[in-house]
Formats: C-alpha cells, structure tokens, sequence
C-alpha cells in the first residue's frame, strides 16, 4: 500500500501510456489484415533486427558518454557505468511522461543521491537537452533549405506538425540558452521566483532557504562560466549528439532492410525518421505516442508499401517500446543500488 501511495504519480502515467498505445494501435489496424502483418513481422531477418536492438542501447550510451566528458572536464568523479544508468533512468521516465518532462527530474535526484551537486547536474542535464534538440532543429532547418522535396512528397497533410514542432523547438533551444549561459539573469528570475511563492503564501520566509538557493545559483554560475569558456567542449558534445540522434533514426532502415525491402535511398529513410522526431518531439505526450505511429504510416507508406504497417511494429517496437522496457529494467536496478549505497553512506556517516 505504501508503494502504490509513493508512487501514484508514476502509475498513473504508466496506465495513462498503457491506455494511450491501445488507443493508438485499436485506431490505426482496426481496417487491417492483422494475420498478413503479423505474418511479415514473424518474417523479418533477426540479425537486422539484432542489429537494431544494439543501435537503440548504443543511442542511450551517446548521452552517457556526453554526461561522462562533461562531469570529468568539471572534475567531477562519475564512473561511465554510473552514467549508463543515469541515461537509462532519464529514458524510462522521459518516454513515459508528457514532452518527455520527467527523465530529467529523476536523473539529477539520482546524481544528488551519489554526491553529485544539484546545480551541477541540472545545467550538464539542459547542455545535454539544448544539443539534442539542436540536432532536430539542424535537421528540420536542412529539410527545409535542400530537402524540400521530402516534405511536399511524404507529407502531404502533416507539413503543419513539422512546421509547428521546428518552431517549438527554436523556442525551447532560445529559452534554455538563457538560462544556460546567462547565470546573472537566471538567478535574478529564480529569486524573483521565491519572492513571489513567498508573497502568495504558498512559501514561507526562511533565510536559510534563500541563502541555499544563493549557493546552489553561485554554484550553477561557476559551471555556466566554465562550459562558456570552453567551447571546443561544447562542439564536441554537439558531435556526439549529432552521432547519437542519427543511430536511432537507422534503426528504421535496418527495419526496412530486415522485411526483405530493395530500393529505398538510406539517407531519405532515416532523414524521414528525423523529421517524425522534429514533428512530434514537443508535443504533450508521453514518447509522442499517437502522433508518431500516425505520421509514420502517412511518411513512409510510398516507401514500405504492403510491408508499413509491419515496419511500423518492427521500428516503433525497438526504438521505443523496446527501450521503455530495457530503460525500466535498469531504472529498477539503478533505484536499488544506488538507494543502498546513500542508506550505507548515512550509516557511516551517522556512526551506525
């Protein structure tokens, strides 16, 4: 009872995800040959598939190995496997929360739990955030300037969404860069912040709350001035994301590849693939589910044929219903270890 109490939030979510994919699936094979698809699916080449599998886990090590640069260039001692587990955690609770709001959250309450600082690990976290919308944005900017043909050919009715995602995630890139690499301003509009819960009663007074919010802006402003500083750092970082996203989008031509499909370009699939994740990436729901299956049958319908609907199973299934699964398996075994160490280290600490 105490679990489900703690937990609420989350099992909701999850349910609310469970109801979301029925829905989905229900709307999108309910005028199919489910026995025809399932019947391709069954036959798809396992070593493509495989293949897949390992792109999806190598697209998570990306961010990890991004978090492991950036925490040892600020000297801070965290282990790449601790990594690992904080990208797996970030990716179970991203793909299950509206606009992915929750990954983030859960990853700098696990780094806090192994000592590393808050302010630390929420501006690595939006570094993190900024270059992997940053590569959707490049994306969506190049369609648009030298790929145009993509956009009038296979999508049709669904530009609006392309459109409306690039635009919304110029926004969010434009307002974390503020808060990144303005540390002035972003302390300013966090004390404000305060005053104002504080004037509302939603708060009370406290200056012990306000000079821990000082040292951890103090402390936030030191690493922004640092990454600032140190820009061949950032275009590093910028690389590995670029590598990272495209892993993911060639998940989707291997799939096509593993139905025994001859004759599609390999750029155009996987540049397809990215501008699904442009079109659906700020949209409030969990893992863009719903918007992603659709616009997948309308995109690559010319390209797939008689086989879409299969491939939308095969590449949906490894790059993200595979990784919810795999993300929550290590998010379970990250929760337990890393809860036992804290618990070893405050009995230590405590002389227990």
């Amino acid at each position: 009872m105490g679990f489900l109490k703690k937990n609420k939030k989350h099992i909701v979510e999850i349910l609310f995800l469970i109801l979301l994919c029925a829905g989905t699936f229900l709307l999108l094979f309910r005028d199919q040959e489910l026995g025809e698809i399932w019947k391709l699916v069954q036959g798809a080449k396992k070593s493509y598939l495989c293949a897949g599998v390992i792109f999806v886990i190598l697209f998570v090590c990306g961010e990890s190995t991004i978090i492991f640069y950036m925490m040892r260039s600020l000297g801070i001692h965290a282990p790449f496997l601790h990594c690992i587990k904080y990208s797996f955690i970030g990716f179970f609770f991203s793909c299950i929360t509206p606009s992915a709001t929750g990954g983030q959250p859960a990853q700098i309450y696990y780094m806090n739990k192994e000592g590393i600082n808050v302010s630390v690990a929420t501006l690595v976290l939006m570094i993190v955030t900024i270059t992997y919308k940053f590569v959707l944005v490049v994306v969506g900017a190049g369609v648009i300037l030298f790929r145009r043909d993509l956009i009038f050919d296979y999508m049709d009715n669904t530009r609006f969404l392309f459109y409306l995602g690039l635009f919304l995630n110029v926004g969010c890139i434009t307002l974390m860069m503020i808060l990144v690499f303005m540390p002035k301003l972003t302390k300013k509009m966090m004390m404000m912040g305060h005053r104002l819960l504080v004037k509302v009663r939603l708060i009370r007074h406290k200056e012990t709350r306000i000079q821990r919010l000082t040292d951890a802006m103090d402390q936030y402003a030191k690493a922004s001035e640092y990454f600032w500083s140190h820009k061949l750092m950032i275009f590093h970082v910028v690389l590995i994301s670029i590598i990272q996203r495209f892993l993911l989008f060639f998940v989707t031509y291997l799939v096509y590849c593993s139905l025994g499909l001859h004759g599609g370009n390999m750029a155009d699939i996987m540049i397809l693939q990215a501008t699904i994740s442009v079109a659906v990436d700020m949209l409030p729901l969990p893992g863009g589910v719903g918007a992603s299956e659709s616009l997948f049958v309308v995109m690559f319908e010319a390209i797939f044929g008689e086989s879409v609907y299969a491939g939308l199973l095969l590449s949906r299934g490894l790059s993200y219903y595979a990784l919810i699964l795999i993300s929550a398996m290590v998010s379970i075994y990250a929760h337990i270890t890393i809860t036992h160490a804290a618990s070893k280290r405050r009995r230590v600490r405590e002389g227990v």
